[in-house]
């Protein structure tokens, strides 16, 4: 009896131990889980987005025209599309001071004041240009072809007209289409250069936000005459889309064949005639900060939220 009872403890015993390892064994697996799981969600939730507090703008198509000329050439500075992308514009540290981000309301700044201008301009700028070819400006596109412009962006701040009677403020060209001449009217007509107008522009006006589209002077134009760009031939109209101020804005352009529709905010005006029709350059958007003053002391600056061109 004395054996039995011994026999029945010990197995007693061995059960309890059993499961004491088996608890203490649960409970460390369970903690490992959790500590595991709890690090894959920190790994996780860092690698989603690492640059969630930047404005989300590709550059890989996007070249950039600062207003100065520090390598002396005699034209704007430029940076490439293979500069600016992968988030290489955040460590040129000559397009630092015009065009930078602001991770407080995840925007792209964009800087500028009178300095060098181009070659057909007298206005300087800080400005993106599209580049369906990141490495060749000649590659562009028709108005067959059209395009699709979507932006977010607002004027920040710009100084007074001291000099016209006509503004209290500079104006500013936050986005364009810009016409240029085909590759094949180069050859043909042997241009010396490819300069050609610009078909929409988008200003802020004292606080407006107007559009200006190329119209012919005379609609009965045609053939060869219309690659002239002068104002004798293209002049502009416009639209007023009222008064935005200082606030953010949204803007959406799609072109087409003989069609422009722009719209700001919820309103729309669609441009759709003759002129349109007969345009007979190529074209590239723009987008950012073109101040329209030689006023020494004048600067601008612009913010985008957001920047999106589809072909």
């Amino acid at each position: 009896m004395k054996n039995k009872k011994l026999f029945t403890y010990s197995i007693l015993k061995h059960l309890i131990c059993f499961f004491v390892i088996l608890i203490i064994y649960s409970c460390s697996s369970k903690d490992e889980i959790i500590t595991q799981n709890s690090t894959d969600e920190i790994s996780e939730t860092t690698l989603i987005n690492p640059l969630s507090p930047y404005a989300n703008i590709s550059f890989n198509n996007l070249k950039v025209t600062l207003p100065v000329d520090e390598n002396n050439n005699g034209s704007p500075d430029e940076y490439s599309a293979a500069q600016l992308s992968n988030f290489g514009y955040r460590t040129l540290a000559p397009v630092i001071p015009f065009m930078y981000d602001d991770t407080t309301d995840e925007s792209i700044v964009f800087y500028t004041y009178p300095a060098s201008s181009t070659a057909n301009s007298n206005y300087s700028r800080t400005e993106l240009r599209e580049m369906m070819n990141p490495t060749n400006s000649k590659i562009n596109w028709t108005l067959n072809q059209g395009g699709t412009f979507e932006g977010r962006l607002k004027l920040v701040s710009v100084t007074q007209d001291n000099i016209s009677s006509s503004y209290d403020y500079h104006r500013v060209i936050m986005m364009q289409i810009h016409g240029i001449i085909s590759q094949a009217d180069m050859l043909t007509h042997g241009f010396l250069s490819n300069n050609g107008p610009p078909l929409l522009k988008i200003y802020w006006i004292d606080g407006h936000i107007k559009a200006y589209k190329k119209t012919l002077v005379n609609s009965n134009t045609t053939g060869d005459a219309l690659l002239d760009v002068s104002s004798s031939t293209w002049t502009d109209i416009s639209h007023d889309f009222g008064y935005i101020g200082y606030e953010p804005f949204d803007l959406k352009v799609i072109a087409s064949t003989g069609k422009l529709e722009v719209t700001v905010n919820n309103s729309m005006k669609v441009f759709e005639d003759i002129s349109l029709a007969k345009w007979p350059f190529e074209n590239y958007f723009k987008a950012g900060n073109y101040l329209i003053t030689t006023e020494p002391t004048a600067n601008s600056t612009v913010k985008y939220y957001k920047l999106n061109i589809n072909h």
